[in-house]
């Protein structure tokens, strides 16, 4: 368990400074102490768990959207089978779209199950369908928890870091702008500039820090998915799907898609299903 919440763990300095940082406004007009305050910050993160925000919040976090009328029809054969496999009703999930040219899907809180755009279009129905149910596995195996608070702590440090890269531009453009012809002047915006450019990069850059001790401990969450998949039935069309996106298996370079998801080698995975299904009685 602790091994898990080492990401989560990482975030917590930048997300105390971040908080910090928006409780002095609120405690000119507040008599709340900074303890009070971050203590009620930490514990909504337990909202992130309620279908509707993650519908309201965390979709806009990621950077997600609702399936338009066509990936509806792609995505209803695949879903029911994987729900039905299950017995899970269909409006304990979420499921939206996140517009990108390479093949991805992750699922996030404990409803939300994102599939990438360009998947939709890719794959086929089968290959769709051993996805899907990969996803659904990680919620069925409480492996989102920690990464839904993980993502919920991520919002300060993120706010803070847009804040001071508006900042760094609004500084850079009055420093091009008034200080001119003036050494003095530019000396003082390129020390203005270069610090608030400093505290963005140590925000954003927990994020990545974050994110890549979640790929090292994150792997073993991703086997066992895969081993549920097996037992539901679906491990052929996930080996299948894996071999069609074996190319892609690569890091992201989107931040957003890098902080929800992480995946082992596509061999590795592939060797293992096939070794999981012919120990699978027939």
């Amino acid at each position: 368990m602790f091994i898990t919440a080492l990401p989560v763990i990482a975030l917590l300095p930048a997300w105390f400074v971040s908080v910090t940082v928006i409780w002095l406004p609120v405690a000119a007009f507040t008599n709340i102490n900074l303890f009070n305050f971050a203590l009620v910050a930490f514990l909504s993160s337990g909202l992130v768990f309620l279908r509707s925000v993650q519908s309201v919040i965390l979709t806009r976090l990621i950077g997600t959207r609702a399936p338009t009328h066509a990936e509806i029809a792609r995505l209803e054969a695949p879903w029911k089978a994987v729900l039905q496999a299950n017995h899970q009703p269909r409006s304990k999930f979420l499921i939206t779209v996140l517009d990108s040219d390479e093949v991805n899907a992750f699922a996030c809180g404990g409803h939300l199950v994102v599939v990438s755009s360009f998947a939709l279009q890719y794959l086929p129905e089968a290959e769709l369908r051993g996805v899907l149910a990969h996803e659904l596995s990680h919620h069925l195996g409480s492996h989102t928890v920690l990464l839904a608070v993980g993502q919920w702590l991520s919002v300060p440090i993120i706010l803070l870091g847009r804040i001071g890269i508006f900042f760094q531009n609004l500084a850079q453009a009055a420093t091009n702008t008034i200080g001119g012809g003036s050494p003095a002047l530019e000396v003082i915006g390129f020390v203005i500039v270069s610090f608030v450019r400093a505290i963005a990069l140590i925000f954003l850059s927990t994020l990545t820090v974050s994110q890549k001790i979640g790929n090292l401990v994150g792997r073993n969450t991703e086997y066992d998915a895969d081993r549920r998949v097996v037992r539901m039935g679906f491990g052929r069309d996930l080996a299948n799907a894996l071999r069609l996106i074996g190319g892609d298996s690569r890091e992201s370079s989107n931040w957003r898609e890098n902080l929800v998801t992480s995946h082992p080698p596509a061999k590795t995975r592939i060797t293992r299903i096939e070794a999981l299904i012919k120990q699978r009685p027939s």
